[in-house]
């Protein structure tokens, strides 16, 4: 019996105790594995071309480099690279800049518990999409798929 393939995440935010809480959940996880964390933008670009996660979770907001210009700069280089916008408030104008730019979902960072894991399954394997997701979410994701 072979194992299933484990989802490989990276994550991208700029504070650390944010990072440990989505660690943490992911840890949790039997089909996904957190293969490279990162606190600015450019450590963000730097840590995909190193290790080609399957799924990018990205904050908007980080030093050095912002999260919109960290994906464009990915996603540049890797078209297919599946990002999820990570973003404190529903609607920022920035948030609809990074799903134009290529965000293929987006999470509220007040309901990570909730949502992430879902999101993640979902945006990595759109045929996965489950009626626990939320019509925003559904949307973002199959949109992009």
């Amino acid at each position: 019996m072979s194992a299933k393939k484990s989802i490989r995440i990276l994550t991208a935010d700029d504070h650390p105790v944010f990072r440990h809480r989505v660690a943490s959940l992911i840890d949790a996880e039997p089909d996904m594995e957190l293969v490279a964390q990162a606190s600015t933008g450019r450590e963000a670009i730097e840590q995909f071309q190193l290790h080609r996660p399957d799924v990018t979770l990205m904050d908007l907001q980080m030093p050095d480099m912002g999260g919109i210009e960290a994906m464009i700069a990915i996603r540049n280089e890797f078209p297919n690279a599946r990002i999820i916008v990570l973003t404190t408030y529903n609607g920022d104008v920035q948030m609809m800049r990074a799903l134009k730019a290529g965000a293929r979902a987006y999470v509220l960072k007040g309901r990570v518990q909730k949502e992430l894991l879902e999101t993640i399954r979902a945006v990595h394997d759109p045929g996965a999409l489950t009626a626990s997701m939320s019509d925003t979410e559904y949307v973002l994701a199959s949109a992009s798929a």
